[in-house]
């Protein structure tokens, strides 16, 4: 076990303890309205799930819904313009071809695949694979679904309880990708989260990118600088995702993603300069992020140059 591990394990124990408009009419031809096939699913979309349904919306309400980072501009202008806010930026065309990818259809399956609580459990697969890793209760499983709301027959099952999540949870995505579900850190972690986690990290071969997310409604906690320092130190390419950006102000939010974007220039090496934005329950920034998706696992090429490395 690393010494960045033994710190993780010893905050586990101690808080365990502790109670853009470009073409849009474009972009639509190449998306159709969704149609759900099969047995009536056991939810119902998001009424903002699809990128035209999305496009419907005023030119400035769809802006901030793709790109959440864009509602933020104004207030960066004096003495944060060079932050990296919209370094992926991608063509309308670009989010709707990827946004194909989380549509299923007779010869695409989006399901749950297995579960593992050990890497020796886990079934080898060779296509790419992405991870989702945060603290207990940052609304990982929520993200998840959302992010997989047009197939709605995929259960992701999301708890007000922290630490709902005790096992890695495969999703398979047809032959395209897989993304898997990782237990949370901190409070209510389970014991053998660390051994879990570091194992997968550092012999998970087809692992394309691993994301990280902080709750942008408190900011970086302490749990979350040691994982930020283990992705760096196993030489992970990772994203650091804000979630639950529509809870409290913009001068919150603003604040913690200047903290965000201070840590990603400072403290790391491998991680994506740009923090990716989101919201769960408004479903800002979640077609941003399936293209971000999309193309890390190498299924689009980006029409434009959205630097997405």
């Amino acid at each position: 076990m690393t010494e960045l591990a033994v710190q993780f394990t010893a905050h586990l124990n101690c808080t365990s303890r502790c109670p853009s408009e470009m073409n849009v009419m474009r972009a639509c031809s190449v998306l159709r309205p969704v149609v759900l096939l099969g047995p009536a699913p056991w939810r119902r979309a998001h009424s903002l799930a699809s990128f035209h349904q999305a496009s419907q919306l005023p030119k400035k309400k769809f802006q901030h819904l793709l790109f959440p980072q864009s509602a933020l501009e104004a207030h960066l202008v004096r003495g944060a313009g060079g932050m990296n806010l919209q370094l992926f930026q991608p063509s309308d065309e670009d989010i709707a071809r990827a946004e194909k990818l989380f549509i299923p259809s007779p010869k695409h399956k989006i399901d749950y695949s297995f579960s593992a609580v050990r890497m020796e459990h886990a079934l080898p697969i060779s296509q790419p694979e992405v991870c989702f890793i945060g603290r207990s209760n940052v609304g990982k499983s929520s993200l998840i679904r959302a992010l997989f709301s047009l197939a709605p027959d995929v259960e992701v099952r999301v708890s007000k309880t922290p630490g709902h999540t005790k096992k890695m949870n495969f999703f398979t995505v047809g032959k395209a990708f897989t993304l898997v579900d990782m237990p949370g850190y901190g409070y209510k972690a389970p014991r053998d989260f660390v051994d879990m986690v570091e194992s997968y990290l550092q012999t998970r071969r087809n692992l394309v990118r691993t994301f990280l997310l902080v709750d942008g409604s408190v900011g970086v906690q302490e749990a979350d600088r040691v994982a930020i320092e283990m992705c760096d130190e196993f030489g992970l390419p990772f994203v650091v995702v804000l979630t639950k950006i529509d809870k409290g102000s913009k001068g919150v939010l603003l604040t913690h993603l200047l903290q965000v974007q201070e840590v990603i220039e400072k403290r790391t090496t491998c991680c994506y300069p740009q923090p990716f934005l989101v919201s769960s329950t408004q479903f800002s920034g979640i077609h941003l992020l399936r293209c971000f998706i999309a193309h890390v696992t190498g299924n689009i090429l980006l029409t434009s140059d959205a630097k997405g490395s």
